[in-house]
């Protein structure tokens, strides 16, 4: 028995020395650090319709409408850094028998913004952003239709600097004492009526214009509705420190509610007020109420640790 316990010793006492001497395997590498990161996606799709016979006596034509929005954000935080870019489209036209095809909304913005802060509610930031539209708009009120705006016709490329006020992740205010903004029109041309016609603050001859003293306030507000419904509003103010008279001081709010019925059935509303002095002397209002679909992501997921 000796003998065995013995040899039994032997054998092991070679294996616990390599296995207190042999290299340890260094654990997993950890997954790259994403949480600085958040963004949210939100694409919807509407339809509408109206069908009416031909002898129908109450009146009324038959029509198709359809809209589609996408809103696209990526927020990056970290340390005193922030970096915050969204994509905001919104289009919408309907076809109506004798009427044929018009266009009801077109909305295009794109906005760049780095900030650093200075306190826990207040940044300072720069900011790139774009206003303009998708396709060709026209007026139908003449006789024949008469062709008022198009891509890039007019668009708006300001170029803000000053502080933002975030008191949380819903609501943002951007102070921009300084912000040029470049105004263009595409082909200036085909919206004239005269040769000496000044388009959109453009003038005769030109494509762009330049309005280097200016001001610009943006607020924004992304304010949950329960669980189901959401509300968004965008709030812009332009000021050229040259015409700086309360009739020229340009103004534009955007309002859409989103809120889903079942799945990814969802009924939405947009509208959007604009007074802008070089366009129009009245104040412009749109609006549009629609079902459909839309599909929702958000990353991190809403309540996720």
């Amino acid at each position: 028995m000796k003998k065995c316990l013995t040899l039994a010793l032997g054998l092991l006492g070679p294996a616990v020395a390599f296995a207190q001497t042999a290299p340890v395997a260094p654990p997993p590498a950890a997954p790259a650090d994403t949480s600085y990161w958040r963004t949210s996606l939100k694409a919807g799709v509407n339809l509408n319709e109206a069908v009416v016979s031909d002898n129908w006596k109450g009146g009324g034509a038959t029509s198709l409408g359809l809209s589609t929005l996408f809103n696209g954000q990526a927020h990056y935080l970290r340390g005193p850094h922030t970096w915050d870019n969204e994509a905001d489209l919104l289009y919408a036209g309907q076809y109506t028998r004798g009427q044929g095809y018009r266009k009801t909304n077109d909305r295009l913005w794109l906005d760049t913004k780095y900030g650093q802060h200075l306190t826990k509610k207040w940044d300072a930031f720069v900011s790139l952003n774009m206003l303009s539209q998708l396709s060709r708009g026209y007026d139908y009120s003449g006789d024949t239709p008469r062709l008022v705006s198009s891509f890039l016709a007019p668009a708006y490329l300001t170029n803000a600097y000053g502080v933002e006020f975030r008191p949380n992740t819903r609501f943002t205010l951007r102070l921009s004492p300084f912000a040029p903004r470049l105004t263009v029109v595409r082909d200036l041309a085909r919206f004239q009526s005269l040769p000496t016609d000044q388009v959109y603050g453009v003038n005769p001859g030109h494509t762009t214009r330049w309005e280097i003293l200016a001001a610009q306030l943006l607020a924004t507000l992304d304010q949950p509705l329960g669980p189901n419904a959401n509300l968004k509003a965008r709030y812009l103010l332009f000021s050229n420190y040259g015409m700086f008279r309360l009739r020229e001081i340009n103004q534009r709010l955007d309002v859409t509610i989103t809120a889903k019925v079942y799945g990814l059935l969802s009924v939405n509303f947009q509208s959007t007020v604009l007074y802008q002095f070089d366009q129009d002397a009245n104040i412009q209002f749109s609006q549009g109420l629609g079902l459909g679909l839309l599909l929702t992501r958000q990353r991190p997921v809403a309540g996720a640790k």
